[in-house]
């Protein structure tokens, strides 16, 4: 019995003293194990009297179950005290800043597009969309350009087929829209068409075979050149500036008549002549004019009750114009540097 109580007060000093479950796991093995004390001293009981046998297992059985709870409550301290270890080395700071993923930007042909929305929907404009692989009758003729004219040259395109094509202007878009809102019996129309357009034009500074168009159209009774006026000279303030105005030049469209050239006072040198504007005052922003008598037609409208007009802009020149930008190709070469200046105009 002597020796059992060594043997324990040992194990117990030695487990107490134990930092850590490796350590831990060689003690059971130590005392527990086959060739531990334990089972050296159960080696001596074949040499007792049968009669102190029983009493000697229980004793030995005792300090091994007594033992072996030590080691029990030890590693369970030694578990407590690593997972706090842990916890505190993998502590959070809840008051510090939390990391914020990178966020990209608006493209800045998406920003002036959606700033021309913004303003077209104020005036009551619905926003219109179309196929860009479209078909040559919405395409050209019924935007009053028939097979072989002159015109189609100006709009050289890429073909998909025969009779399909990628669009040279979203006016295909306002001929769809024309006939859908004569087949709905509806006698008012305001739309805008934002969309991509191509053109086999030679990439440039200023040209691109690939580049976007706002175009917009009204049709109504009683729709005069000088509403057309009013609403681009409204656009113009809104985009450039309270304090530009605009002016018109007649031109020529296969698709308005009368058409006209519009152009906004320099926004660089209040129109007294600058680089950007070549010293006129005056920079060139978009075409427009009254929709063909013959474009109505085609769409089933009686042009001599109702009329409209029409306009349509580069979002790229307008784009350019307010920003100061020189090369349309700066849009297109997803240079991250180029992209970043435009957060500021979120």
């Amino acid at each position: 019995m002597e020796h059992l109580t060594k043997i324990k007060e040992q194990a117990k000093t030695e487990i107490e003293a134990c930092e850590d479950n490796a350590s831990l796991q060689q003690l059971r093995i130590l005392y527990l194990g086959k060739k531990g004390p334990i089972q050296e001293v159960m080696k001596t009981m074949k040499d007792l009297p049968k009669e102190e046998r029983p009493a000697f297992g229980a004793q030995v059985n005792e300090v091994k179950n007594e033992i072996s709870q030590l080691l029990e409550e030890r590693k369970t301290i030694l578990e407590e005290k690593e997972m706090l270890e842990t916890m505190e080395q993998e502590r959070i700071d809840i008051t510090l800043s939390g990391y914020r993923p990178h966020m990209g930007n608006m493209h800045p042909l998406m920003i002036v597009q959606q700033e021309l929305e913004d303003i077209f929907i104020g005036l009551g404009y619905q926003v219109a969309e179309g196929p860009e692989v479209e078909c040559d009758l919405y395409n050209f003729e019924r935007a009053n350009i028939p097979k072989d004219h002159p015109a189609r040259d100006m709009q050289d395109t890429f073909f998909i087929n025969a009779e399909e094509l990628l669009r040279t202007h979203t006016t295909a878009v306002q001929m769809r829209q024309l006939e859908k809102y004569h087949e709905e019996g509806k006698e008012l129309i305001k739309v805008i068409c934002p969309g991509k357009v191509y053109r086999r034009d030679d990439d440039d500074a200023t040209h691109s075979h690939q580049f976007m168009q706002c175009e917009g159209l009204v049709v109504g009774k009683d729709i005069q050149l000088s509403d057309l006026k009013g609403t681009l000279s409204f656009m113009a303030k809104k985009m450039f500036g309270d304090k530009r105005i605009i002016r018109f030049r007649p031109s020529y469209f296969q698709f308005t008549e009368p058409s006209v050239e519009v152009d906004v006072s320099c926004h660089i040198c209040g129109g007294k002549g600058c680089h950007v504007c070549k010293g006129t005052g005056w920079i060139e922003i978009l075409g427009a004019g009254m929709i063909h008598p013959n474009v109505l037609e085609m769409a089933g409208f009686d042009s001599t009750k109702v009329s409209g007009f029409a306009f349509g802009m580069g979002i790229e020149r307008v784009a350019m114009l307010k920003y100061g930008i020189d090369d349309i190709r700066s849009f297109y070469t997803n240079d991250l540097r180029f992209l970043k200046m435009f957060n500021r105009f979120e």
